[in-house]
């Protein structure tokens, strides 16, 4: 009697144990396949209790994988909240097998030449393994297919694949998306025309830039709109996701619900010495020449669409420029009409290039600038310390404590940290996986009409 006794407490332990670790967030293996862009570094620019701290690397050798390392090595050694991150790495052309064949990781993270990324998912999907991609995750009108397949593979596998939409933590897109959502300040939105939208954003990019305080070196293949994607493609990811986030929040969107009323790409033009700075090279690479007029590369990496999303008139614009101006980086510019005011972040040397937020009412009845202050009063106590000042009759600028403003790279960890939530959950919100599937046919067939012009 007594052994069984014995039998029965230890077993009462173990399932104890077990029902405990359950409880606990479920660990996380990374993989980091093939990095060639600085996103793939910023995923780990933080640490998370649940992530393992050795991360293994698979990726083919070269200055791509050395500027990725060096940038880990950076986080570990820097001065103030320094990572632990111990990079396994193997190199070689069969990187994506010896991945798969290893079995190390249950998530992948990809950031790099977006020529063969749909295939990677793919394939990596296929194998059981999560996947937190950079976007684009597709770049022509193949890919997004493929991409439709890979999605498919996610469900059968009971695995996740989610992109890194880091622009839905800028906080002064945030407080638009709030601002836009109180009938008493915005009202309804307007649905618009094709010539004056009810929604417009514009995304200024540079090739020559810093990161981490370092001037960022750029692969020759960046500049290869086959290998990068256009911008109509890439920048524009983000710019379509914030339209379905910011006006259909929580909505599940489909692709039928998308017309393309016009789109339209031009190049970026850049002489040889600018090449040079952005990359280190002396000069073109062959793969680049089909692109080079009178000594000049031209990249396509301008791109505009106008479209219908339900009926709404939304327009997105990515340009990509050489070098900001003095003092200035990128820029966002996005304009939200409503029946009652019009929310607009600016992002100029008027605004010290920090983007800032500003509510203009349309027409306001009487009482609208009482109606706007309770409000408002009720939006601060969700996050204390915005303020609204007044600038002139109708006009208003919301200001935003700098505690809030942790910059473009500190998102990607709070995208990461969402990811892992869902992650832990097993599942994505109902609108997550649908609405990606939306925004890339949105991206790649905009991609098709305007090469067919």
């Amino acid at each position: 009697m007594r052994k069984a006794i014995l039998l029965t407490a230890s077993l009462a332990v173990v399932l104890m144990a077990g029902a405990c670790k359950e409880k606990g967030p479920k660990q996380v293996v990374i993989a980091t396949l093939d990095p060639g862009h600085f996103h793939a570094a910023l995923v780990q620019k933080t640490s998370y209790p649940q992530v393992s701290q050795d991360v293994y690397v698979y990726s083919n050798p070269g200055a791509d994988l050395q500027e990725h390392l060096a940038k880990i090595e950076a986080y570990n050694t820097r001065a103030e909240n320094p990572t632990s991150w111990n990079e396994i790495v193997y190199t070689g052309p069969d990187f994506l097998e010896k991945m798969i064949s290893d079995g190390k990781a249950n998530v992948m993270v990809t950031a790099g030449n977006n020529l063969k990324k749909t295939e990677y998912i793919k394939k990596t999907l296929a194998a059981g393994i999560n996947v937190l991609a950079d976007k684009p995750m597709a770049i022509n009108p193949e890919n997004f297919e493929m991409l439709k397949e890979c999605f498919r593979i996610a469900n059968q596998k009971n695995v996740l694949l989610y992109d890194i939409m880091t622009e839905r933590h800028e906080i002064t897109t945030i407080l638009q998306r709030e601002l836009s959502l109180i009938p008493e300040i915005y009202g309804q939105q307007e649905k618009g025309t094709p010539e004056n939208p009810g929604i417009t954003m514009e995304s200024v990019h540079h090739f020559y830039k810093e990161v981490s305080g370092k001037p960022n070196i750029r692969p020759a293949w960046f500049y290869d709109v086959e290998q990068q994607g256009e911008a109509i493609v890439d920048v524009t990811t983000h710019l379509v996701d914030l339209v379905q986030w910011q006006c259909y929040p929580d909505q599940i969107l489909s692709p039928s619900d998308v017309k393309i009323t016009s789109a339209r790409h031009w190049p970026t033009p850049l002489t040889l010495a600018q090449f040079q700075a952005s990359t280190g090279l002396d000069s073109y690479p062959e793969f680049l020449m089909k692109d080079v007029r009178d000594g000049v590369l031209e990249v396509y990496q301008n791109g505009e669409i106008n479209y219908q999303l339900k009926g709404l008139n939304a327009s997105v614009t990515a340009l990509w420029n050489y070098q900001a101006p003095e003092g200035g980086g990128d820029t966002h510019y996005c304009e939200m009409r409503g029946t009652k005011a019009n929310v607009t972040i600016r992002q100029t040397a008027e605004q010290n290039w920090k983007p800032e937020l500003y509510i203009e009412a349309v027409n306001p009845a009487a009482g609208y600038e009482d109606a706007l202050n309770a409000k408002f009063a009720e939006l601060e106590k969700n996050y204390p310390g915005i303020k609204l000042e007044k600038m002139a009759d109708n006009a208003w600028h919301v200001f935003v404590p700098d505690s809030y403003r942790n910059g473009h790279e500190a998102h990607f960890g709070q995208v990461t940290e969402n990811f892992l939530k869902y992650f832990d959950e097993g599942k994505l919100p109902d609108w997550e996986q649908p609405n990606m599937i939306t925004k890339y046919y949105t991206t790649t067939e905009a991609y098709k009409i305007a090469n067919s012009q």
